[in-house]
């Protein structure tokens, strides 16, 4: 992931975060990586339910995944928070500028 968001990224990985579910899946996940078996009973969500919402966080890029035996993995991708960090922090730092005078 590249360090400056376009409007479609952002707008993806907000997106993606705006939901619930997926932001308990989030918190879940802060602390490292989990196997979905361990997501899907301390979320309370059926595999199918829980997959769809890993899906959209993934193709969001805020996830990643790994395959081991029979048990996927999930963990944050750190590029991707850095990156939606820096957004944010771009728009805190233009949100407090003046606008140039209007010309009569």
């Amino acid at each position: 992931m590249q360090n400056t968001l376009n409007v479609e990224q952002s707008r993806q990985m907000l997106k993606a975060l705006a939901d619930p579910i997926r932001l308990e899946v989030i918190h879940a996940l802060a602390l490292g990586e989990r196997c979905v078996c361990d997501l899907t009973g301390d979320l309370n969500l059926s595999q199918s339910k829980l997959s769809f919402h890993l899906r959209v966080l993934r193709e969001a890029g805020l996830l990643s995944d790994r395959q081991s035996g029979r048990w996927i993995y999930y963990r944050l991708q750190p590029d991707a928070l850095a990156a939606l960090e820096a957004w944010l922090a771009e728009l805190r730092r233009h949100c407090s500028q003046d606008a140039v005078p209007c010309q009569e």
